[in-house]
């Protein structure tokens, strides 16, 4: 098995969208709503602006890993004196190809993204599966995020 490793493109978008959907699922969202024609106008957008970036994963032609970046900006404070935080999402591995380093070189990959733009943090809401590959990454549980939802 040859693994490579790709950004992600337009033409992969649609494959990257329902993929991305699965993982949401795969977490325990319940929402049942389609999110295609967001998503799609999120990455489109974002892509083309350079505040999202995505690294795949392929085995042949099949994606079988993803990874993505937002970048966003808030006021600089000490724990980031840019300003600029790198949001990571879209972490998600085929079933039958986990636990053989995919995960790791996409994170590696995207984390290297982020230090490119500039960004002095990087945030996730991690899945419980997540953790662990977080944690070894050098990741740090701050028990301090809240949300509040409109």
């Amino acid at each position: 098995m040859k693994i490579e490793y790709r950004r992600l493109t337009e033409n992969e978008l649609n494959v990257f969208i329902s993929m991305r959907i699965k993982q949401l699922r795969e977490e325990g969202a319940t929402e049942e709503i389609d999110l295609t024609a967001s998503l799609l106008q999120y990455y489109t957008h974002h892509m083309a602006d350079g505040t999202f970036v995505s690294w795949l994963a392929f085995d042949g032609d099949k994606i079988i890993g993803t990874s993505g970046m937002s970048f966003v900006e808030k006021p600089p404070y000490f724990g980031c004196p840019s300003g600029k935080i790198g949001l990571l999402s879209s972490m998600f591995t085929a079933p039958s190809y986990r636990r053989k380093g995919i995960a790791r070189e996409l994170l590696s990959r995207v984390i290297n993204d982020a230090k490119e733009y500039g960004c002095g943090v990087i945030q996730i809401t991690a899945s419980d599966m997540g953790i662990k590959l977080y944690s070894n990454f050098g990741f740090v549980h701050n028990s301090n995020f809240m949300q509040y939802k409109l």
